[in-house]
């Protein structure tokens, strides 16, 4: 999730905890704690720019770190603020455990993957019931502790703890209404996919992005859930097949490495980008939930050395554009001429998905 909401979620639990007299500094030390985590992201290399992608929700976001990451957000901010405002170091940390609490779980809400049982486990999990951001999640728990703060009342906390629980569970609601579009539509089409997952799309809940996986493409769909389903198929592209796709690549070299580490972080949704030779895209992301257009790539070159590794590029494109079209999916509308849309309330369709 993006700072603000990690920083506010991680204050309004050790505000639901806190007395009438403690709730304004215990926000303080939980919104930083909140945030805190995300300091691996000074882990990274001018020479390995996938290193990040590896420290990036790893060991500080792992359930196992928690006291320890309260216990340094603790040392260093209860001189600052604790004991100014009149805790004990116990009561500092308490407060800063709970709001680091918060942290590796709100993140493995959303998509991107995270390491929650590092280091016992490499897996990511990514429970995909919120976007990386979403203002309708963040602004109540905002308010809400914003007054907890300045009417010294902590069951406002407390009611922003209410309203995280209860949005996630929409979320995971919303998900299995996309997931069972999934499935319903790769029958139709006559697939058997071997993994299918639903993805809210950009800062919202009701339009979702559903991919799945067969022996040979992966099938990109978008659907609306609520109030009623409004459907938009749309693309599939061929699974990365690195012997297929770049047979001149040497098998112990950096960049067939760093292929697999792409591999790991993307959770096995790797592509060749068909626009770009030597651009391999994760397919999970886009800004428009129908479409396969990456937000981020590694790029592998036939010249580079042994020793050399992939490239990374994050992609930012169309961005007003996109958000129109995004908007107009979360309408329940037909999208322009030519562009497959799918009325579920009625059936009438609009244009003619993929295979």
């Amino acid at each position: 999730m993006d700072p603000l909401t990690q920083g506010a979620l991680g204050a309004a639990l050790p505000q639901a905890f806190a007395s009438r007299r403690q709730v304004v500094t215990a926000g303080l030390l939980g919104f930083l704690s909140g945030m805190a985590p995300d300091l691996d992201v000074l882990i990274r290399s001018a020479a390995d720019p996938l290193m990040f992608l590896e420290y990036h929700r790893q060991f500080t976001h792992a359930l196992i770190f928690i006291p320890f990451g309260g216990l340094i957000c603790a040392l260093v901010l209860h001189g600052l603020i604790g004991r100014r405002g009149g805790l004990l170091f116990w009561q500092s940390y308490l407060f800063c455990v709970l709001g680091y609490a918060t942290h590796g779980l709100l993140d493995a809400c959303t998509t991107y993957g995270t390491l929650l049982l590092w280091p016992f486990s490499d897996q990511r999990f990514a429970w995909n019931t919120i976007s990386i951001i979403d203002p309708l999640f963040t602004l109540p728990v905002l308010a809400l502790i914003g007054y907890a703060a300045l009417r010294r009342r902590p069951a406002l906390a407390r009611a922003a703890v209410v309203w995280v629980l209860v949005y996630q569970g929409l979320g995971v609601w919303q998900r299995e209404q996309a997931e069972a579009y999934g499935w319903t539509l790769a029958a139709q089409r006559g697939h058997e996919p071997l993994r299918l997952e639903a993805k809210p799309s950009f800062a919202n809940i009701l339009v979702w992005k559903v991919v799945y996986e067969t022996q040979t493409h992966f099938h990109v769909d978008a659907v609306r859930t609520w109030p009623s389903k409004v459907a938009y198929p749309g693309e599939s592209i061929p699974r990365l097949d690195v012997s297929r796709d770049m047979p001149w690549l040497v098998g112990e070299s950096q960049q067939r490495r760093d292929i697999e580490r792409f591999r790991w972080f993307s959770n096995g949704y790797v592509a060749l980008d068909p626009q770009v030779p030597g651009r391999i895209i994760d397919v999970r992301y886009s800004m428009l939930p129908n479409e396969i257009n990456s937000l981020w790539s590694i790029e592998v070159r036939p010249q580079a050395a042994v020793d050399d590794h992939v490239g990374y590029t994050m992609h930012r494109s169309g961005g007003r554009e996109q958000a129109g079209v995004l908007w107009r999916m979360l309408r329940g509308e037909a999208l322009s001429s030519g562009a497959p849309h799918t009325d579920l309330r009625s059936g009438a369709e609009y244009g003619v998905g993929g295979d």
